[in-house]
């Protein structure tokens, strides 16, 4: 395993799961709001974590 990877695997794990804890914590506040909103936002942090994924694991990738 490459030292990109290595360092990549666990910095990829603790950023997805703090960012499923901020997003659920946060979709507590929006579930009082009007159902257009509360879309916007689903939407929003349904989609927000795949391009700091794509780039992490891009940058892995290119260990070589």
């Amino acid at each position: 395993m490459t030292r990109r990877i290595a360092f990549a695997l666990p910095l990829g794990l603790i950023g997805v799961l703090a960012y499923i804890t901020a997003a659920v914590a946060l979709a507590d506040h929006v579930l009082a709001l009007h159902w257009s909103i509360q879309a916007i936002y689903f939407l929003v942090a349904g989609l927000a974590w795949a391009m700091p994924i794509r780039w992490l694991i891009l940058w892995a990738g290119h260990a070589r």
